[in-house]
């Protein structure tokens, strides 16, 4: 009696493994085309991952990043970004740029995608979203050439109203009180409509039912907005949130180094610039690894810590 069910084991295991070796060859042309992307992500995301051995070296530029040749300095270089008089000064302002953005950059790419949605006129519609995305494909060096001719001292276009109006000319570029709003204000005016794309195609996908149930009901569009479309793309938010913070730590140097003068380093000097000098002036280029690997261990504990968080208080987050 055991030799039937011995057989017939024997022959659902084959036809398991026949079933097996017919799927992995009708998906082989897919394995096929996988292969350049991980190629590329095993090239240039996790293969660089070794030079970050190089913030616990005393590095000097044609080392191989982990050799028998490798001066080991433990954690000299990060002791001494933090006994750095300027460390704090430093992490402030980088921090004090990202929350500005996130607080006022981020609500109003969502309110700019609602009131896209609330526009009913298609040709319209679409011609104001094309708009909005124009200025995010302008690369930084233009952005800064633009933001030079409008607030310069001399003959920037607004202290030529100001003059206009009897008011004395004010130096933007050089005022450090002046250097947070333009770098928002730029930002926003750059990226507003591309990062409305992502919310505006959540909009997209609300089932349009609700809004005519709503209609029945005597809502008006300004309801629907707050009690339909909000509650609708809010994971879509909550997401995009956890994604900010994740990067709140880290600033792009580009627009700052052109930004910036000494009258305003106060405000403007952030971790990305500093490691910038270190790496690329100083020839320090340890410390330079040593400040991206605290962003980014810092950058993933708030990720980690967001993402808890807000999978307690709702059922969404990145995992």
């Amino acid at each position: 009696m055991k030799k039937p069910a011995a057989a017939g084991d024997a022959l659902s295991l084959e036809l398991k493994r026949s079933h097996r070796r017919a799927r992995i060859k009708s998906q082989s042309p897919y394995w096929v085309m996988l292969i350049i992307p991980m190629l590329f992500f095993f090239l240039v995301r996790y293969w660089p991952m070794f030079g970050l051995s190089i913030a616990f070296q005393n590095y000097r530029i044609g080392d191989a990043f982990v050799s028998s040749h490798s001066r080991w300095a433990g954690l000299k270089w990060f002791q001494m970004l933090l006994k750095n008089p300027n460390f704090f000064r430093l992490v402030r302002n980088t921090l004090v740029l990202n929350i500005l953005s996130i607080l006022i950059a981020f609500p109003l790419a969502i309110g700019f995608a609602l009131l896209l949605n609330e526009i009913r006129i298609r040709r319209f519609r679409n011609l104001t979203a094309n708009i909005s995305l124009l200025p995010y494909f302008i690369s930084t060096v233009v952005i800064v050439a633009i933001i030079y001719n409008v607030f310069s001292v001399d003959d920037g276009l607004v202290n030529m109203i100001l003059v206009k109006l009897g008011r004395a000319k004010i130096n933007f570029l050089a005022t450090s009180s002046w250097f947070r709003p333009l770098y928002i204000g730029s930002d926003i005016w750059q990226h507003t409509g591309f990062n409305a794309v992502v919310f505006t195609a959540a909009i997209a996908g609300i089932d349009p039912n609700l809004y005519e149930a709503a209609a029945l009901d005597g809502s008006t569009r300004l309801k629907n907005i707050f009690y339909i479309t909000i509650p609708c793309i809010l994971p879509t938010i909550i997401i995009m949130l956890l994604l900010r913070i994740g990067s709140i730590m880290t600033v792009g140097y580009e627009k700052i180094i052109l930004m910036y003068t000494p009258m305003t380093y106060e405000v403007s000097d952030v971790l990305s610039t500093y490691a910038y000098r270190a790496g690329l002036k100083d020839q320090k280029f340890s410390l330079s690894t040593a400040i991206s690997l605290i962003n980014s261990v810092v950058n993933v504990a708030l990720l980690v810590g967001a993402n808890r968080l807000t999978k307690k208080i709702s059922d969404t987050s990145l995992w």
